[in-house]
């Protein structure tokens, strides 16, 4: 286990550095002047020239890149042109955000798509069946921007059953910060007004990014199911009387369970990482939403540090998902 760990962290170095090359490079072709973009139209030559020179823009883009990498191997990814705080400091603040966005459309994804999953293999060729692959079908097509704003027109709007944008009402403060999560947050220090608040504007967001996930691990879990049905000691465990419930809990989904523990796995890295269109729809003060602003006011620095971010979360969670493969499947050896 130790070896596979010191395996997956070498590789993960490189696929830092190689992102960090690209988006480098990438950021030098634009052709825009971050420092004329921040300081707008109305700045002088040598109130640009000014904060070229403080931004290091001046320098050779050799040298500007292993400046970058110093200051990456130092834990500083520098300052943001829009905000003019380091984009470390934004990071941690608006990264809860998009983790608790993320467990939620991760528990709708779980909740809803692995027991259709089921109900689908074990009913097979039924109207349990056709539905399940209807539900799929419709949240494979349709793209979440589409899903999210009729989801904001009929229970926001028309029907006024469920809050709109942000993670709280105008009308409150968030709680006491203990992990930046609103719902644990709200939960640890006992405010309940806040609580039912925060999961309440979860609902909508949680929903529409969690749907096209749902969809795929549906189709996932009744693929396997449907795998392992036709294997012989399936069969021999009912041709012996055993409960259905127990060959369907011990014999099926327990064989099933790898391929979809495997995508729950991949999903959660992609939610983390692919929140954008959700958060800017709904509002939602989270990765995404810093990351559209940032590439709208040309903030280089604080795109390259979101990217970053972004290449170090999806690898980390392919790596806790082999882990966890130890767990689940006692077959399955790390070397």
């Amino acid at each position: 286990m130790s070896n596979f760990i010191l395996r997956r962290t070498f590789g993960l170095v490189f696929v830092l550095a190689g992102v960090s090359l690209f988006t480098f490079f990438l950021a030098q072709i634009i052709p825009v002047d971050p420092a004329a973009s921040a300081l707008g139209q109305n700045a002088r030559e040598a109130q640009i020239a000014a904060y070229r020179e403080e931004l290091g823009l001046d320098r050779p883009i050799p040298e500007q890149y292993f400046r970058y990498v110093k200051r990456l191997l130092q834990g500083d990814l520098g300052r943001s042109i829009r905000t003019r705080r380091p984009i470390l400091a934004d990071l941690r603040d608006f990264f809860p955000a998009t983790l608790e966005l993320s467990l939620a459309a991760l528990f709708v994804s779980v909740a809803l798509g692995v027991p259709l999953g089921i109900l689908a293999a074990l009913r097979r060729n039924t109207w349990t069946d056709g539905f399940a692959r209807l539900i799929a079908l419709i949240g494979g097509s349709m793209p979440i921007f589409y899903v999210g704003l009729l989801a904001l027109g009929i229970f926001y709007r028309q029907l006024q059953w469920l809050p709109g944008q942000g993670r709280l009402d105008p009308t409150l403060s968030p709680p006491i910060e203990f992990s930046g999560l609103f719902v644990v947050d709200a939960l640890a220090s006992g405010n309940w007004e806040v609580l039912q608040n925060a999961l309440w504007h979860l609902i909508l967001p949680a929903l529409t990014l969690g749907y096209f996930s749902t969809a795929l691990l549906l189709r996932i879990t009744r693929s396997a199911m449907l795998e392992v049905l036709s294997q012989d000691y399936v069969i021999t465990a009912r041709a012996k009387g055993v409960k259905e419930r127990l060959v369907v809990l011990k014999h099926i989904f327990k064989n099933a369970l790898p391929s979809i523990f495997t995508t729950v796995g991949l999903t959660f890295g992609s939610l983390l990482s692919g929140a954008v269109l959700t958060e800017t729809i709904f509002g939602w003060p989270g990765l995404g939403r810093y990351a559209t602003n940032s590439i709208s006011n040309l903030d280089l620095p604080a795109v390259m540090g979101v990217t970053l971010v972004a290449a170090f979360l999806y690898p980390l969670v392919n790596t806790l998902v082999d882990i966890g493969y130890g767990f689940v499947d006692p077959r399955v050896r790390l070397d």
